[in-house]
């Protein structure tokens, strides 16, 4: 089972993303691409289409709302963006999940949605066989080769 912002983005639709003007000035290192931010106030900024209006949208976010989600810049993505929590996903409910999810008329999430993490839990790739290999769809690893004796 994927990670349930997956199929959802209701925050990327729902809230502004605003963040300090340093985290798209790459002379500070500064990773948040900064084309597709606009000014907010003297020391912020915000992502492209969630500053204003009734209807924010991020930039960024490539989705069809409940269905399928991601973000395209994922890896440098803001810091108020990396804040927001799933609810449940580290063990208690998230207000700000909660409200964008019933906003674009999702259920909110529930500590069973998180369920099939705990049989990856310690595996990198959240692969349920134990395995690190991407895309394995549970499929146990290849038993290794016998050992031989020297």
């Amino acid at each position: 089972m994927p990670h349930p912002c997956l199929s959802c983005g209701a925050c990327c639709a729902h809230y502004r993303v605003s963040f300090h003007w340093s985290e798209a000035e790459p002379a500070l290192g500064g990773r948040v691409p900064p084309e597709l931010t606009v000014p907010l106030r003297s020391h912020e900024r915000a992502m492209r289409g969630t500053a204003g209006g009734d209807r924010p949208r991020c930039i960024a976010l490539d989705a069809d709302i409940g269905r399928r989600s991601r973000c395209s810049i994922h890896p440098v993505r803001p810091q108020a963006c990396r804040d927001v929590a799933a609810s449940w996903e580290s063990g208690a409910p998230s207000r700000q999940c909660d409200h964008a999810r019933l906003a674009h008329g999702l259920p909110v999430l529930t500590p069973a949605d998180w369920i099939w993490r705990e049989a990856a839990a310690n595996d990198r790739d959240a692969n349920p066989d134990g395995s690190d290999t991407p895309d394995d769809r549970g499929t146990p690893p290849p038993a290794p080769p016998p050992t031989i004796a020297a």
